[in-house]
């Protein structure tokens, strides 16, 4: 590796160090420190009980498939087992992550454009800067670790190499990161088929290809198999079913709904470098480009057709993001190098530039007080409710959640998850709140645990013996989250 490109690698660290400190410590004194989301507990729960035995479960001993991404798992174990606290540790996890995104992302400009080792350090501070990508960073989620390795695999495609092995056995292993993985076949054939290759060779490297994707996705299905007896995670079906009502608005509305996200920041100044980018890799057949630009734009189109959620910032996009956002960042310098500094070309190019940073360092700041607000709507309901259950609540007693992750992390009571993520026999109803009912009584639940709107029905006529008074979830007309007697 050159000397400028180590001075690089590690600038891009210090970069992304900065904004992981930003984030934490401006939001540290507004409720704590945390995690955006619940799910992140989940994860923890996973982590502690492999780490403490080897197992993978929940709770109970039992086996489980509710991690959607058990490599994220695995690597939260080693915080256990190294004894560093949950939450530093997940930090500066994330931060490697973040630094490995920027550095990826670095990579594969200086792939696609040689030679312009300023714009590929731009591209990589871009992503190190850009609050989704950072918000992902330190959500204690798999989603920062499916964007490295996304981009870790078009680094192999723009280097338009010939070892279909590689790809393979990476798509497969992506899967262990998230379901989503998978969506890679699509550019890996597009690239496969459209490269100029002889029909021989086209053949031997789709059979390498499939070989080592086959093999490595088998370990991933039969894994599932013993944890869940479905070769999927209860996740994949789950959430589907609790969000199917959503399905019900026309296509077009439900995609255009859900890559809101791409513009909501730096990207709306990206997408006219995008639509530049394409069209040059269509004149010049750079299909290794177009891959990614397809790949990006059906990857939110899956999630629009299958599960047009928009909470908590698009965070089931966001590892399409990063791709699109530095072919677009290409699209802007090529559109600077190639027009002549004559006319009004030069004011244009000099603003689009400065707009660029403006917006970045604006939605930075931006995504420092969203992320603060997530995090404290989760520390003052969720984990307020799941400490207080630990102190007050008889041990053996059996609850029934709609949001299980600092449950299961902080009560150590037994859970029913009525989001099916643990309790997948939930799912064929998970809205209905009559069946709901019946189950909790043929379970013999003892308290109900979940925001009075999510099941207004249900929680009509019940005590309620707590409510978390938390002061940021009424700041968004939200209710707070309340412990019920079921019994």
């Amino acid at each position: 590796m050159e000397r400028s490109n180590r001075a690089d690698i590690f600038f891009l660290g210090i970069v992304s160090l900065i904004s992981c400190a930003l984030y934490l410590l401006l939001n540290n004194r507004l409720a704590g420190w945390g995690f955006p989301l619940d799910d992140a507990w989940i994860h923890h729960t996973f982590a502690r009980n492999f780490a403490n035995s080897f197992q993978w479960f929940f709770q109970g001993n039992d086996l489980s498939g509710g991690s959607t991404g058990p490599v994220w798992g695995l690597l939260l174990s080693v915080i256990y087992f190294l004894r560093v606290p949950a939450l530093l540790g997940t930090f500066i996890l994330g931060f490697l992550m973040l630094w490995g995104v920027s550095v990826a992302g670095y990579q594969a400009v200086n792939k696609i454009a040689p030679g312009k080792p300023k714009i590929a350090l731009a591209a990589g501070m871009l992503l190190a800067l850009e609050w989704h990508v950072v918000w992902a960073a330190l959500s204690g989620m798999e989603t920062i670790l499916l964007m490295l390795f996304t981009l870790i695999f078009f680094n192999w495609v723009f280097s338009n190499r010939d070892d279909w092995w590689i790809p393979g056995l990476m798509i497969g292993f992506s899967a262990w990161i998230r379901p989503d993985g998978l969506t890679l076949i699509g550019p890996a054939l597009f690239v496969l088929f459209l490269r100029h290759d002889n029909g021989r060779e086209k053949l031997r490297n789709l059979l390498l290809f499939s070989s080592w994707l086959a093999i490595s996705l088998a370990t991933y299905f039969v894994f599932n198999w013993i944890v869940a007896g479905d070769i999927w995670p209860n996740t994949f079906y789950a959430k589907q079913a609790e969000y199917a009502v959503l399905k019900e608005t026309a296509i077009l509305i439900r995609y255009l709904k859900v890559s809101l996200q791409f513009i909501t920041g730096v990207g709306i100044l990206l997408l006219p470098g995008l639509a530049l980018q394409v069209k040059n890799a269509v004149k010049n057949k750079k299909w290794e480009i177009l891959a990614a630009v397809i790949w990006s734009l059906g990857y939110i189109g899956i999630y629009a057709w299958k599960l047009p959620v928009v909470y908590q910032h698009g965070r089931y996009i966001m590892p399409a993001l990063p791709i699109a956002y530095l072919i677009g960042a290409i699209g802007v310098d090529h559109f600077n190098s190639e027009n002549p500094e004559t006319g009004w070309k030069p004011l244009l190019k000099k603003a689009w530039v400065i707009s660029i940073v403006l917006v970045l360092g604006i939605f930075f700041v931006m995504g420092i007080s969203a992320y603060g607000t997530d995090v404290a709507i989760i520390n003052t309901e969720m984990v307020r409710t799941a400490v207080w259950i630990d102190a007050n609540l008889e041990e053996n007693v059996l609850l029934a959640a709609h949001d299980i992750g600092a449950l299961g992390y902080f009560s150590n009571r037994r859970i029913l998850d009525l989001a099916g993520l643990i309790s997948p026999d939930v799912i064929p109803f998970i809205r209905d709140e009559d069946q709901i009912r019946k189950y909790l009584d043929q379970e013999k639940a003892d308290y109900l645990v979940t925001f009075p709107s999510w099941y207004p029905e249900l929680v009509a006529d019940l005590k309620a013996v707590y409510t978390s008074e938390g002061e940021f979830a009424g700041q968004f007309g939200m209710d707070n989250m309340t412990v019920y007697i079921w019994k």
